[in-house]
């Protein structure tokens, strides 16, 4: 099975993207192709929803390893929500992502999302408070 990636236009420094299909040797370098051009904008928070990733190899860790390496390096976020429990294992065993930035379901990642939101303006809310994986 190959790869779909759907990227969504941003919303408030926010860019959504999803994969649907398997994230391993053969596609993951279509990922890396098409999240450079997205990484180049700078986007505060890099979502990735996984719902319909079926499968993840080495290959994809280091897919999104990067990805956050690179998010890190302008002060950016990249999140993950709706792993599916094989996917979301693998993640956590690797470390690809901290735990506190995995999200069962998009009302979490909204929450969080909108405590870093008001943290940054100085108001009050702690990004981690409403996480989990």
């Amino acid at each position: 099975m190959s790869l779909q990636i759907e990227i969504y236009p941003p919303v408030n420094g926010n860019q959504y993207v999803t994969l649907d299909g398997r994230l391993d040797t053969l596609t993951h370098e279509s990922l890396d192709a098409r999240l450079e051009p997205l990484l180049a904008e700078r986007p505060q928070t890099l979502v990735m929803d996984l719902a319909r990733l079926e499968y993840i190899s080495s290959a994809g860790v280091r897919s999104i390893l990067k990805t956050r390496k690179i998010m890190n390096l302008f002060g950016g976020r990249l999140v993950v929500v709706h792993p599916q429990e094989q996917v979301r294992r693998v993640i956590e065993l690797v470390q690809a992502v901290p735990p506190e930035v995995v999200f069962a379901s998009t009302e979490e990642l909204d929450a969080y999302l909108d405590a870093v939101q008001r943290q940054i303006l100085g108001q009050d809310g702690d990004p981690e408070a409403g996480s989990r994986s």
